[in-house]
C-alpha cells in the first residue's frame, strides 16, 4: 500500500542494514492513524506519543486490529530491495518506542530466537573487525559507528525518517577494555547435550554434593541449558581440530584426522597445530568427501576454554601416575556451577557415561569486613603476604578454617585481630601442657586408666568426645566446626577447668607421686590427639609443639604430618562421669559468682582465702557431700563446707542463678596461708620442723 508505513524504533541505526522483520506483541492493540498525506501502524496506546515525536497536530483513526492479525503481512524495507515481515513476540512491549520493533537476527540475542522460530535467515553484514560487507549495499566497507550518521542522514533524506532525537540509555560494554561492544551472529561449533542429557541429571544425583543445595541448583542448569558453544574467536588458544576443503568448503573431521592431530601433538605440542599447514597434519592422500578435493585450510576458531578445563580430568587423572578416575572431589567457587563443574559432568558423561567427580564442594568468595567485594577502587584489598608477615601463616590458616566457606568470607585487619586471641589460646593451652611434661616420660610415668582420679578420667572423656566432634567435621569439611569445638576444649575444659584445677597436683605434689604423674598422664594423652587434630590446619603450630613432645623421638614420625590420625579411645568414653562433673561445674558457677562479690566486697583476695558454705536441698546435699573433701581443689578455695539441707544461709547468702537450690556464702578461710601451697590450713605453725607450711605440704617433701 502507497503510503502506508509501520514506524519502528531503534537506537542502532547501524543495525537496518540487516533488518528482516517487525516484531510486534500479539496481544497488544494496534492502530492504523492518519497523519498529514501518511498512513501509520502504532500502538494503540503510543499514537498520541507518536503524533508529539513526528510534529503533528493531530491524528485520525482510520482501523483498530491486534498484534495477531497483523502477523504475516509483508512489508518494504527503507532502503535496501528486500522484505521485512511482521512477525509477534512477547519481548515487545511499551516501556519505549512504538509498539513495534526492529529486528535483525543478526544482531541481538532476542532478535535471533525469534527469527529462529519464524525461520527467518540469519543475516549479518558486518564483518569482524565492525566494517560492512556487501550485503549491506551501498554501505560496504564503512565502520558501523561511522554508519549510523550516514544512515541516519539517507533516511532523512529519503523521506523515511519519522522522528530523530539524542537520548540517554545503557548500552552494553568490554569488561575488559570498557570499550562498546555489537552483537553479531557468526557461525560456530556446538556440542549438543541432547543426546546425553537425562544420563547427565542421573549422574548428579550419584555425586554428594556440598552444601546439598548444589545438587539442585546444577540440575536446573543442566536441564534447562541449550547445545553447548565450544568454539572461540581468539588469537590462540586450544585448536578446535577441523578442517576445511579449499574447492567446496565442506568441513573434514573423522577418527583419522583426529588421530592424526593427537599424533601431532604427542610429539610436538599443541603450538604445532599454529606452526604447520593443514598438509603437514593431514594423512597423505586424504581427500573431501564430497567434492573430491585434495585442499584443505584449518580452523582458527579455539576450543572454549570451559571445554579445555572441563576435560582436565582425562587429561590428569588418567595420566599422571598414583592418581585414578574419577576424582575424590571438585573444589571451586559458587560460580563454577554454571563453569568447571558442568563443563567437566558434561565431558565426562559424553565420554565415559558419569560424572568425573564423587563429591563436589563450593565455596564463596571472600569479602572485606563489610561484606563488600575487594577491589583496587575502593582499596579495601589484604595481600595474604602480608598477613603471614604480620601474624604468620598460621592464623592466615585459622581464619580460612574458621569461616563458613558455604557463605562469603570475611577478613580485615579486626577479624584477624579476634582470630590472633583465639589462636594464642589454643597455643598456650598446648604450650602449659608442655611445660609440665618436662619431666614427664611416658613409657616409665604414664599412669594406668584404672589408677586415676575421676577429674583425670572425665578430662579424657572430654578428650574422647572432642576427638569424636572434630574427625566428623574434618570428614563433613565442616571446618568452622572443629574451630570452634577446639577452641572451646582449650579454653573451657581446659584452661578454666582442668588444667586450672591441676595446677595443685602438679606444683606442690612429690614429682614421682602417682597424683602428679597421673595429671601428666592425661596432659600427654590429650596432647598427643590434639597436635594430630590442629595438624591440618595450624600446621606450623603442631609441627612445632611435635618436636618438643616427652618420649623417645625415635619411636614416632620425625613429623606430626606423617603421623596417623587418632582414633576414639571406647574405654574412655564415660558418660555417667560427664553428669557427675556437669553438676560439678554448675555448683561451680554459682560458687564462683559468689566468690566474685565477695572479692568485690573486699572479704577475700584470691579464691583461695575462701572458706565456701553450701546451702542446699537433700538432692544436692547427697549429691556434694560425698565430695566434701574434693571440692576445695575443684573450686580452688582453701575450704568447702556442705551444710545439711533446712540449715539457715543467713542474709549474707548468694542465691544460685541456675540453681535455685543452692546458696552460697564466701568467708574468711580459717587457719593460717601454707607458704608453699598458699591454702589456709588450720595445720600450718602445728609442725615444728615446718612451722610455715601444711601439714600435706609437709608430707610432699619429705
Amino acid at each position: 500500500l502507497d503510503r502506508v508505513y509501520v514506524i519502528i524504533w531503534t537506537t542502532t541505526p547501524w543495525t537496518l542494514p540487516a533488518n528482516l522483520a517487525i516484531a510486534l506483541n500479539a496481544e497488544l492493540e494496534y492502530v492504523l492513524v492518519e497523519m498529514g498525506d501518511s498512513y501509520f501502524v502504532v500502538a494503540k496506546d503510543k499514537a498520541d506519543e507518536v503524533r508529539e515525536l513526528g510534529g503533528y497536530d493531530q491524528y485520525k483513526v482510520l482501523a483498530e486490529f491486534t498484534g495477531r492479525q497483523l502477523e504475516g503481512i509483508k512489508c518494504k524495507h527503507p532502503f535496501i530491495d528486500r522484505d521485512s515481515v511482521i512477525i509477534l513476540g512477547d519481548h515487545v512491549t511499551l516501556e519505549q518506542g512504538t509498539g513495534c520493533v526492529h529486528t535483525a537476527p543478526g544482531h541481538g540475542e532476542e532478535d535471533f530466537v525469534i527469527g529462529m522460530q519464524y525461520k527467518l535467515p540469519v543475516l549479518n553484514p558486518v564483518d569482524d573487525k565492525g566494517y560492512f560487507t556487501e550485503e549491506a549495499g551501498k554501505y560496504q566497507g564503512m565502520y558501523y559507528e561511522k554508519a549510523n550518521d550516514v544512515i541516519v542522514k539517507d533516511l532523512v533524506e529519503s523521506g523515511a525518517m519519522f522522528a530523530n532525537s539524542t537520548m540517554m540509555h545503557s548500552y552494553p560494554h568490554c569488561w575488559r577494555c570498557k570499550g562498546p561492544v555489537i552483537f553479531r551472529a557468526t557461525e560456530q561449533w556446538f556440542a549438543s547435550v541432547e543426546g546425553f542429557r537425562e544420563e547427565a541429571l542421573k549422574a548428579i544425583k550419584e555425586v554428594k554434593w556440598i552444601p546439598p543445595w548444589g545438587e539442585e541448583r546444577i540440575s536446573n542448569m543442566v536441564r534447562d541449558r541449550a547445545d553447548w558453544c565450544i568454539s572461540r574467536q581468539r588469537v590462540w588458544g586450544v585448536p578446535i581440530p577441523i578442517f576445511y576443503c579449499t574447492k567446496c568448503g565442506k568441513y573434514l573431521i573423522n577418527d583419522d584426522t583426529i588421530n592424526a592431530v593427537k599424533e601431532l601433538f604427542a610429539k610436538e605440542g599443541s603450538n604445532a597445530w599454529f606452526e604447520k599447514s593443514a598438509e603437514e597434519i593431514l594423512p597423505e592422500g586424504i581427500k573431501c568427501d564430497d567434492c573430491g578435493g585434495g585442499g584443505f585450510r584449518k580452523e582458527t576458531d579455539i576450543m572454549d576454554v570451559w571445554f579445555d578445563s572441563g576435560s582436565s580430568h582425562a587429561a590428569v587423572l588418567e595420566t599422571w601416575p598414583g592418581l585414578e578416575w574419577p576424582s575424590t572431589m571438585y573444589l571451586e567457587g559458587s560460580d563454577q556451577h554454571r563453569g568447571w563443574f558442568q563443563s567437566s559432568l558434561l565431558t565426562a558423561v559424553a565420554t565415559r557415561g558419569r560424572a568425573p567427580y564423587r563429591e563436589v564442594l563450593t565455596h564463596g568468595f571472600v569479602v572485606d569486613g563489610e561484606g563488600r567485594k575487594m577491589s583496587k577502587s575502593l582499596g579495601n584489598g589484604i595481600d595474604p603476604m602480608e598477613v603471614i608477615e604480620e601474624y604468620g601463616a598460621d592464623i592466615l590458616r585459622l581464619w580460612a578454617a574458621s569461616a563458613d566457606y558455604k557463605t562469603d568470607i570475611r577478613i580485615s585487619p579486626k577479624i584477624l585481630k579476634q582470630l590472633t586471641e583465639i589462636y594464642r589460646k589454643i597455643r598456650n593451652t598446648a604450650r602449659f601442657m608442655l611445660g609440665n611434661l618436662y619431666d614427664f616420660d611416658p613409657e616409665k610415668d604414664a599412669v594406668e586408666y584404672q589408677d586415676l582420679l575421676d577429674l583425670d578420667r572425665w578430662a579424657l572423656h572430654r578428650g574422647q568426645k572432642l576427638l569424636e566432634k572434630v574427625v566428623r567435621a574434618y570428614r563433613d569439611y565442616e571446618f568452622h566446626i572443629l574451630f570452634y569445638a577446639i577452641h572451646h576444649f582449650c579454653v573451657v575444659d581446659m584452661s578454666n577447668f582442668y588444667l586450672d584445677v591441676i595446677k595443685d597436683r602438679l606444683y606442690t605434689y612429690r614429682a614421682d607421686s602417682r597424683e602428679r604423674r597421673a595429671a601428666q598422664t592425661v596432659m600427654f594423652k590429650l596432647l598427643s590427639d590434639l597436635v594430630r587434630l590442629i595438624a591440618p590446619v595450624l600446621s606450623f603450630t603442631a609441627e612445632e609443639i611435635w618436636q618438643y613432645m616427652p618420649g623417645d623421638p625415635s619411636k614416632r614420625e620425625v613429623s606430626v604430618q606423617l603421623e596417623e590420625f587418632p582414633e576414639v579411645n571406647g574405654e574412655y568414653i564415660d558418660n555417667e562421669l560427664e553428669e557427675k562433673y556437669q553438676r560439678i561445674l554448675d555448683v561451680r558457677y554459682e560458687v564462683s559468682r559468689a566468690l566474685e562479690r565477695a572479692r568485690t566486697d573486699k572479704v577475700i583476695g584470691h579464691s583461695l582465702d575462701a572458706r565456701v558454705d553450701l546451702y542446699v536441698d537433700q538432692d544436692l546435699y547427697d549429691f556434694l557431700k560425698p565430695l566434701e573433701q574434693e571440692l576445695p581443689f575443684l573450686f580452688i578455695t582453701s575450704q568447702v563446707r556442705v551444710n545439711p539441707p533446712g540449715t539457715d544461709a543467713g542474709p549474707d547468702a548468694v542465691q544460685g542463678e541456675e540453681l535455685k537450690n543452692l546458696s552460697v556464702v564466701v568467708a574468711q578461710a580459717e587457719g593460717q596461708k601454707c607458704e608453699r601451697c598458699w591454702n589456709y590450713s588450720t595445720t600450718v605453725g602445728t609442725l615444728a620442723e615446718h612451722p610455715a607450711i601444711c601439714k600435706r605440704c609437709a608430707g610432699n617433701i619429705e
